[in-house]
């Protein structure tokens, strides 16, 4: 593969994402907003089409000769290609719809299976996380301009205790397997998160594990997982503890834990 310009994909990346995200609030601040269901039964929202349509143009323009994967777009998932785009326009869409505030615009770079690059915005709370040109986790608080940077500073993991766990789980999609499997680690608090940001607040040391015993797709993980990784942390598939992969077919992962490498893992029942 070329040389790509991470420098293009960094200000690419923000700008799309604060673009999309400014969409969203507009439509999340109506009083009013359609939902209807898609085939899967998960909710689908004029905001997660109009930010779609937002970062999918503007990926193929700055960058036409990369394929471009994209949730709302099921063409797209037939694509399969060594270097992609894969984008979830409004991560959360649950949290969205019953106006918590819980949802991220994502968008990532994938390189031979790796996300390499990536970006999460929360446009309700007000941050944003992603990988800067050269590959460092950077979080970024508003008020956001297109054109200046605001507040920055960079994002490492904090080393955990293995005897005082923050562990960090799903909103909306917490079940009984997932507490059961938390329940074998010493845990001194257990956080609740929507969306994407379960992977953001990792990197900026707020938890030190999330399982994730439930079904996910690529579009859900590839932006979070890229900051994660750049904060020195990973994503393990729950059975194997390989590295978790992209550009799977069908784009569906498996469970997967995201940790501190320092987290000892208990061995799947």
């Amino acid at each position: 593969m070329a040389d790509m310009n991470f420098n293009s994909v960094e200000t690419v990346f923000r700008t799309l994402a604060l673009q999309a995200g400014a969409k969203i609030m507009e439509i999340y601040e109506q009083s009013d907003f359609s939902v209807r269901l898609k085939d899967d039964t998960s909710p689908l929202t004029e905001a997660d089409e109009a930010a779609d349509a937002i970062i999918s143009a503007g990926l193929r323009a700055a960058f036409p000769d990369i394929a471009v994967v994209t949730e709302e777009q099921t063409a797209s998932h037939a694509l399969h290609a060594d270097r992609f785009f894969i984008v979830d326009p409004l991560d959360g869409t649950k949290e969205f719809v019953k106006r918590r505030g819980d949802f991220t615009v994502n968008i990532a770079l994938v390189e031979c299976g790796v996300p390499v690059r990536g970006i999460v915005y929360a446009p309700a709370k007000g941050r944003m996380f992603y990988t800067s040109a050269d590959g460092s986790a950077i979080e970024e608080q508003g008020p956001f301009s297109l054109d200046l940077a605001g507040q920055t500073r960079g994002l490492r993991m904090r080393e955990p205790d293995q005897n005082a766990l923050v562990v960090v789980a799903s909103k909306s999609h917490r079940d009984q397997a997932t507490d059961d499997y938390i329940s074998q680690y010493a845990v001194a608090d257990l956080r609740s998160a929507g969306s994407s940001l379960k992977f953001c607040l990792l990197a900026a040391g707020e938890a030190d594990f999330y399982p994730r015993l439930g079904r996910t797709m690529e579009w859900d993980t590839a932006a979070g997982h890229a900051v994660l990784q750049a904060a020195g942390g990973e994503v393990l598939d729950f059975n194997t503890h390989a590295p978790l992969r992209y550009g799977k077919a069908g784009y569906e992962n498996p469970f997967f834990i995201a940790r501190h490498t320092d987290v000892t893992l208990v061995p799947p029942a």
